[in-house]
């Protein structure tokens, strides 16, 4: 066993021990005054552990926690560690071409945008920048310090160099005289390639001096015209000057042994990149360094101290007459000795379960935190017990898990409840849509979060899709069974309007039958009219005849009178004066002559037969 920091046990025990020898030395003031004797009849219980006993136990905590503070292991062995690199160096062209808008939002710019992303994905390499136009600078070394060579790129633009054009040529001699000679060089050129065609020079050189150079062409072959910063274009000839991707320059690249790509908006080509030089390069060593390895027993001093603690400010007695066994205090100390340990060596298994979770080992993860979870009783196991049954695509456990977890803290109470809605959702139970609402608004409340939000808005545009669907295909069932109602009720209808066709046409039938019998019994009507009138004009002849009879038998009877009276009434008079027997005998034999109760009071010639008339 050695100690990481022994000079706390060489500058912290010597003072300790001499504090505590005056304090155990130290009489209390009372015992000036008082002998033994009296003291102890005048202390409240004589039982309780003494002043001089309390401070041999703070003594004892003392010195152990020093030995915890020195930092006492057990020697594993040692580790070789080695830092290797592929140093790359950057060139980005700073000529007025680069400032072409055929690539958003300009080529510079993009070009930027890469070299900072290769920065990023590769922080293990050493990178150095170089800014060229027609002339070329350093404008970083090789250096492990990203930040400061950002800072410094992002600084790069068109008025960096006053000189126009472009030359690779002395941008290489640069390349060659900031790296040392004997090693490998891998440059990364970020450029539209310029304007010339032959690159024979450029390659020749790379090749001598042993660099290779990686191409990541900016631009397109349709070309863009050059904007200034007044806002006009750069004109040659009185013509605006139109600047294209040149991709003769991928000659350069493939003949030194290095690869070309064409840059897209995305930053796949800059990791395609990086996979290419590390797959070419050769990393040299920079430095080695040995590691020691060891176990740390510091948790075990310093358990002992926090125990000793307790019993020194404990009020505990040391009286004879309690009598605990020796086995129950063995037992009891064992026990608690065990969950001391387990409960110190917790890191270790929660350890070993993250490195499971990590390597996908998702159900030996989650058995490590359920037999974790049994021991200690900790409700926030359940936590990473439920992202491990998620994992596993156990959505249903996980939900149970998720809800027993609890949490002190917001942001692990909002992500927990966000995992609970996830698994509500990936379910595939449209019930569990509505409570995974509520778990995604209750993550809100506790704390706002953009992915929660996005996935709340999701699952409420589903739901009301689905919502949607349900009232459409509703309709379509209403619809479809009032169809089929009235479908029922025409073909009814149908029947109906049959069936009183039938009955109209037999009551047409029966009404044409009685017209025919009408129109019979018209006729046979007319014929007895005529026969009626055929016969009442004899009658009429026969009541003239016995009218002209009666009038000549009143003559006579007045010439009889007449020789009787020397007045003659007029013959009204006489008329007026008429016997009721003359009136009965007139009457008598006027009914003789009449063959028919009824007495006819129009005229003849006014009779008109109606034709048309109907029989009723």
């Amino acid at each position: 066993m050695s100690f990481l920091h022994p000079e706390f046990l060489y500058y912290m025990l010597p003072p300790m021990f001499i504090l505590f020898f005056f304090l155990l030395t130290q009489k209390n003031a009372q015992e000036s005054f008082f002998s033994e004797e009296v003291m102890a009849k005048l202390r409240v219980s004589a039982n309780t552990l003494t002043l001089k006993a309390r401070n041999a136990l703070f003594l004892l905590m003392g010195v152990l926690m020093v030995f915890a503070l020195s930092g006492p292991v057990i020697d594993e062995g040692t580790v070789e560690i080695k830092a290797k690199s592929a140093d790359i160096m950057i060139a980005l062209d700073i000529s007025d071409s680069m400032l072409g808008e055929d690539v958003y939002p300009n080529r510079l710019k993009l070009a930027k945008q890469k070299a900072l992303a290769l920065l990023k994905i590769a922080p293990n390499e050493r990178i150095g920048v170089i800014g060229f136009a027609k002339n070329s600078y350093l404008v970083s070394p090789l250096s492990f310090d990203h930040s400061a060579v950002g800072f410094l790129l992002r600084q790069l633009n068109t008025d960096s160099i006053t000189e126009k054009g472009t030359s690779f040529l002395t941008m290489l001699e640069v390349v060659n005289k900031s790296i040392k000679k004997e090693a490998k060089k891998y440059l990364l050129i970020l450029s539209d390639g310029g304007d010339s065609d032959d690159f024979s020079k450029e390659i020749t050189y790379a090749k001598e001096n042993n660099i290779a150079v990686f191409v990541l062409g900016l631009g397109t072959t349709k070309g863009a015209p050059i904007k200034k910063a007044d806002g006009t274009f750069i004109k040659h000839n009185g013509e605006v000057i139109v600047s294209k991707l040149n991709e003769n320059i991928k000659e350069l690249a493939t003949a030194t042994g290095g690869v070309y790509i064409q840059s897209i908006n995305s930053n796949a080509d800059v990791e395609a990149m990086l996979r290419e030089i590390e797959a070419h390069s050769v990393k040299k060593e920079l430095k080695s360094q040995e590691i020691k390895r060891y176990i740390p027993l510091f948790y075990y001093p310093l358990g002992f101290a926090l125990l000793i603690f307790l019993i020194a400010t404990s009020s505990m007695s040391k009286r004879e007459k309690v009598n605990v066994p020796l086995a129950f205090i063995v037992a009891l100390f064992m026990s608690s000795v065990s969950d001391v340990n387990a409960g110190l060596l917790d890191f270790v298994e929660l350890e070993k379960a993250k490195s499971a979770y990590d390597a996908g080992e998702y159900e030996k993860s989650q058995n490590i935190y359920d037999t974790y979870q049994k021991q200690t009783s900790k409700a926030d196991v359940n936590y990473n017990i439920g992202n491990s049954l998620y994992k596993q695509g156990k959505y249903k456990e996980a939900i149970e898990s998720y809800k027993k977890a609890t949490f002190d803290d917001k942001k692990s109470r909002a992500n927990n409840f966000s995992n609970l809605g996830n698994s509500y959702v990936k379910s595939n139970d449209a019930q569990m849509l509505s409570k995974a609402v509520e778990a995604y608004e209750e993550s809100l409340k506790i704390e706002d979060d953009s992915n929660v939000r996005e996935n709340l808005e999701a699952v409420k545009k589903y739901m009301k899709e689905q919502e949607e669907k349900e009232q459409e295909k509703q309709q379509n069932e209403d619809e479809k069974k009032d169809k089929d109602k009235d479908k029922k009720e025409g073909d009814k209808d149908k029947e109906k309007n049959d069936d009183k066709s039938d009955k109209d046409n037999e009551s047409e039938n029966k009404d044409k039958q009685e017209k025919d019998k009408e129109e019979k019994k018209s006729d046979k009507k007319s014929k007895d009219e005529k026969s009626d009138e055929e016969k009442s004009e004899e009658e009429k002849k026969q009541e003239e005849k016995a009218k002209e009879e009666a009038k000549k038998d009143e003559a006579k009877e007045l010439e009889d009178n007449n020789s009787t009276s020397q007045t003659q009434p007029e013959p009204q008079e006489m008329q007026d004066k008429m016997s009721d027997e003359e009136e009965k005998k007139w009457l008598k034999q006027l009914n003789k002559q009449q063959s028919t109760y009824l007495y006819r009071l129009n005229d003849e010639n006014n009779m008109q037969e109606n034709t048309d008339e109907k029989p009723w």
